[in-house]
């Protein structure tokens, strides 16, 4: 097990997307959830927003996030279910330059710990694009904890070890070069 280093903090930008065709932010428990959760680990809200579950409004939004330089992250909760409106996933899927299946199959493993079988219905997934992290987590607020609490806080950590994301940041756009 990874364990945190005498390296200093680097705070990233993360910005924080809700798919949901009900929600407003007054009601967003799972968006308030990461907010708490990733400005208590020190890290900096970037933006925020709620977008309805269709997949041109989820790209727009990703690729709005993407474009922008003061974001790092964008952890996107809800739609990422097997439903007809599920579509989080094949919008990431769009703008993805490079998936991370590790993540999902991470969340997944952590989510059967407590909801046994029912994870088989998350496809909580992450990828690479234009040098920002892109994670999708179901829209639970249990969820939500989990992923952070078990993966993101380690990961986007640059003193965690061996490795997490923050370190390699910086090669993220390589190919582009």
């Amino acid at each position: 097990m990874g364990h945190a280093t005498e390296t200093d903090f680097l705070p990233v930008n993360i910005a924080v997307l809700t798919v949901s065709d009900s929600r407003t932010l007054a009601e967003d428990k799972s968006g308030d959830i990461l907010v708490e959760r990733l400005e208590g680990a020190g890290h900096v809200l970037g933006d925020r927003a709620i977008v309805v579950d269709e997949v041109d409004e989820i790209v727009a939004k990703f690729q709005q996030w993407i474009d922008d330089r003061n974001i790092d992250i964008v952890i996107a909760t809800g739609g990422t279910g097997l439903t007809g409106r599920d579509v989080t996933p094949e919008a990431l899927a769009q703008v993805a330059e490079k998936d991370i299946p590790g993540f999902g199959e991470l969340f997944r493993w952590i989510s059967y710990q407590k909801i046994k079988t029912s994870t088989i219905q998350s496809r909580a997934t992450a990828a690479v694009a234009g040098g920002t992290y892109l994670f999708a987590l179901p829209g639970s607020p249990g969820a939500c904890r989990d992923a952070w609490d078990e993966i993101l806080v380690h990961q986007l950590d640059i003193r965690y070890k061996p490795c997490n994301f923050v370190e390699m940041m910086p090669r993220l756009t390589e190919h582009l070069d």
